[in-house]
């Protein structure tokens, strides 16, 4: 039942295939190597763990990111020592709403990395607001901890955001600058944007995380958005 919820969940964002158990799990994945696995750690046949290992021990899987779903024992005592070999984990039990979130962000952060992959020979990615999101490039990039400059134009106006190693360190709207220029774009639902790798900066003008950014912008724009729905 729970596969199925999240099945449904993540059929809207990615294309998924769903494997019945740890040995199911493994030969699909040689068959046709996914870009996501997400699985469970208590699975019949093999379990997690193992399924882990075997796919990390071949070369055609052993790039594949894997999210891992287990209880807060399970990953602080069965999984310790494969840590560093998993991209996330999601902590038994769970809300859906949250899961599909944080495997989201995984998937938002594979998207941009196939987009670079497609511009081979190019240091300049080029795309629009509405193939991702500003809160998923910020999000992505930072996951990536990447280092380059994130501009977002629209209608006539721009954002140039510089990233060093997934954190943005100083961000120009105009005549602003800091956080305030990240948050003037948080409500933008078209425009386009590029990712240029070979630029950065060595101003700081930001003061909060990629994080911290990501929930004030949210914050300021619902505050925004009630007030308008006070005003009508």
């Amino acid at each position: 039942m729970i596969r199925e919820m999240l099945r449904q969940s993540l059929a809207n964002i990615c294309t998924v295939a769903i494997a019945t158990d740890g040995a199911d799990a493994l030969l699909r994945c040689i068959e046709n190597p996914p870009d996501l696995i997400v699985t469970d750690y208590t699975i019949p046949g093999l379990d997690g763990r193992q399924l882990l290992e075997k796919l990390k021990s071949r070369v055609n899987t052993a790039k594949i990111p894997i999210i891992m779903v287990a209880s807060r024992a399970d990953i602080t005592e069965k999984l310790k020592m494969v840590q560093d070999s998993v991209e996330d984990y999601i902590e038994k039990p769970f809300f859906l709403k949250e899961a599909t979130s944080r495997i989201k962000k995984v998937v938002d952060k594979i998207t941009l990395e196939k987009m670079a992959r497609e511009a081979p020979g190019e240091s300049t990615l080029r795309g629009s607001l509405a193939q991702m999101n500003i809160m998923d490039l910020l999000q992505s990039l930072e996951m990536g901890r990447k280092s380059c400059l994130l501009t977002i134009s629209n209608n006539g106006e721009k954002c140039d955001m510089f990233f060093s190693e997934g954190q943005i360190n100083h961000a120009v709207f105009g005549k602003t600058k800091g956080d305030a220029a990240v948050y003037k774009t948080m409500g933008w639902t078209n425009g386009s944007f590029q990712i240029d790798f070979t630029k950065s900066s060595s101003e700081t003008t930001v003061t909060r995380s990629t994080q911290g950014l990501l929930m004030e912008g949210l914050r300021l724009l619902d505050e925004s958005n009630r007030d308008a729905e006070v005003q009508a």
